[in-house]
């Protein structure tokens, strides 16, 4: 398990590694083989014989206690929730970097992680008020944005089975669109690899497919009924509708000749020539002074 934790940060955006400099390890499963790690700069902190004799043989630099400064740690928890407070400490005390934690729910990682936030500055996920999910550096980190909270009222009951969310972030459409039984399959599609973390934890639903991808180029396995989504109109401070338009085309792409899109956007951006230009039906069905509502239905394909 440690080893697709570990895939998953570091080539996402959660975790960077120092480029240089060695990396303890602190007590690392048998059955973890370290992705992404170079065995070279990497030290493995392991007091219990057998498995440090099995780290040794693997070829792997094995000590029984820190040695010396180190460019970043990984802490590996225990099941004992003092050893993994001592362990912690330990690497906190002997790291010129970041520390990064690792364990499961069963070693009682929730319970220290609400520890560590009375302590220090976290990085990953962590629990809004309204009960989601989210990160420092995702969209609306802080809590369900008003936009999106308009186009989930805005929703018919009827998506159809196969339902695709652009730029889903942390699942907040998500999750409240699978509250319809009809919904057989619904695709998270994020570029933002703590985002879609984050979505694992809020929408458990079976029948929801996690993709980390850009979404204005993914391709589906096949054509959707429905497409909703909040598409984001900036890298940055400045508005950039062409982000938005991008999405558009991407919507009228991937949609079935029947499909329909279901969109929010701040009431600024240009995005009505876009959408007429790729759908045969367009219409505002409501928002506020800051925001509006879009249905579109009915892809036009280009002619080859």
């Amino acid at each position: 398990m440690i080893d697709a934790r570990l895939l998953l940060a570091l080539d996402g955006d959660g975790v960077e590694l120092p480029s240089e400099g060695i990396i303890a390890v602190f007590q690392p499963p048998l059955d973890a083989d370290l992705p992404g790690l170079d065995k070279d700069r990497v030290q493995i902190i392991q007091a219990f014989k057998p498995d440090y004799d099995a780290w040794a043989a693997r070829g792997y630099d094995v000590v029984r206690n820190v040695k010396d400064r180190y460019a970043a740690c990984i802490v590996c928890l225990p099941r004992a929730k003092n050893e993994a407070r001592a362990l912690i400490a330990d690497a906190c005390e002997v790291c010129d970097g970041i520390v990064v934690i690792d364990g499961q729910k069963t070693d009682g990682v929730d319970s220290i992680l609400r520890e560590m936030r009375t302590r220090v500055t976290v990085c990953g996920p962590s629990l809004t008020d309204g009960g989601f999910w989210t990160a420092p550096g995702v969209f609306s980190a802080d809590g369900v944005d008003l936009a999106s909270a308009l186009l989930v009222d805005a929703l018919p009951e009827n998506l159809g089975s196969e339902v695709a969310d652009l730029g889903a972030g942390w699942g907040f459409l998500s999750a409240h669109a699978l509250t319809r039984e009809s919904i057989k399959k619904i695709y998270l599609i994020e570029a933002g690899h703590m985002a879609l973390e984050c979505a694992r934890r809020n929408v458990t639903d079976e029948r929801a497919e996690f993709i980390w991808e850009d979404a204005t180029i993914w391709e589906p396995p096949h054509r959707m009924d429905t497409v909703i989504m909040n598409p984001p109109f900036h890298i940055g401070r400045a508005a950039e509708p062409q982000i938005g338009q991008a999405f558009v085309a991407a919507a009228a792409r991937i949609l079935s000749p029947q499909g329909k899109l279901w969109m929010v956007a701040n009431r600024h951006l240009p995005y009505e020539a876009e959408l007429k230009t790729r759908f045969v039906h367009v219409e505002e069905i409501g928002g506020d002074a800051r925001f509006k509502l879009f249905h579109a239905a009915r892809p036009l394909r280009k002619r080859r």
